[in-house]
C-alpha cells in the first residue's frame, strides 16, 4: 500500500500499473491480487488513506483555534501553503485523482465526490460562523481557492507560486464578505 501511494501521488494512477507497483514494493502480481481485487480497489483504498490524513490535520488546526473561525481559516490555509509551496508537493491527490478518474463506476470516484463535498461544507460553515453575508458564496470562494492554490504549485515553474499568497486571498475574501 505504501508503495503504491507513493507511486500514485508521484506519478499519476493512469501512469503506474499493477506490474511497477509489485515490482517496487518487492512482490509479485499474485501477492497484489491477493489482497487487492482489481488496480480501482487499490487506488480506492489509497485515496481513503490521503482522505483520512487531510481530515485529521484540518481537524487538528481548526481545534488549535477553538471558537475563532478567521483564524481557523487562516491556520489552515498556512498550512496548506507550507505543504504545497515544496518541490515534491504534487497537490491534492483527491483533486489529482478526481482529474484522471472521471468513471462514475470507478470504486474511487465516490471517495472523491464525498471528500470534496464534506470540504465545502466545512467551509461553507466556517463562513456561517464568521457571519459572512452570504456564507455560501465566502465558503464556496474559500474552497476555489484551496483547489487554485495546489492546481497553482503544479503550473508553476518554482515554489513561490501564487500559491505562497494563499493566506492573504483568504483574508481579503473574508474580509470582503464579513462586517468588521
Amino acid at each position: 500500500m505504501r508503495t503504491a501511494s507513493k507511486l500514485f501521488y508521484c506519478r499519476g494512477i493512469h501512469a503506474v500499473g499493477v506490474d511497477a507497483i509489485a515490482s517496487e514494493a518487492g512482490t509479485n502480481k499474485m501477492s497484489f491480487y491477493r489482497n487487492f481485487g482489481s488496480k480501482g480497489e487499490l487506488v480506492a483504498e489509497y485515496l481513503r488513506e490521503a482522505e483520512a490524513e487531510a481530515w485529521e490535520w484540518w481537524d487538528k488546526m481548526v481545534a488549535e483555534h477553538a471558537g475563532d473561525p478567521r483564524a481557523q481559516v487562516e491556520a489552515l490555509f498556512g498550512l496548506l501553503v507550507e505543504k504545497t509551496c515544496t518541490a515534491e508537493s504534487r497537490g491534492c491527490a483527491l483533486a489529482n485523482a478526481a482529474v484522471e478518474i472521471t468513471d462514475s463506476e470507478h470504486p474511487a470516484r465516490p471517495i472523491i465526490e464525498k471528500y470534496k463535498a464534506e470540504m465545502r461544507r466545512r467551509f461553507r460553515s466556517l463562513a456561517r460562523e464568521m457571519r459572512a453575508r452570504d456564507p455560501d458564496a465566502l465558503g464556496d470562494s474559500l474552497m476555489l481557492l484551496w483547489e487554485g492554490s495546489y492546481l497553482s504549485r503544479l503550473t508553476s515553474d518554482s515554489q513561490h507560486g501564487p500559491a505562497e499568497n494563499a493566506v492573504k486571498g483568504a483574508q481579503n475574501l473574508i474580509a470582503g464578505m464579513t462586517q468588521p
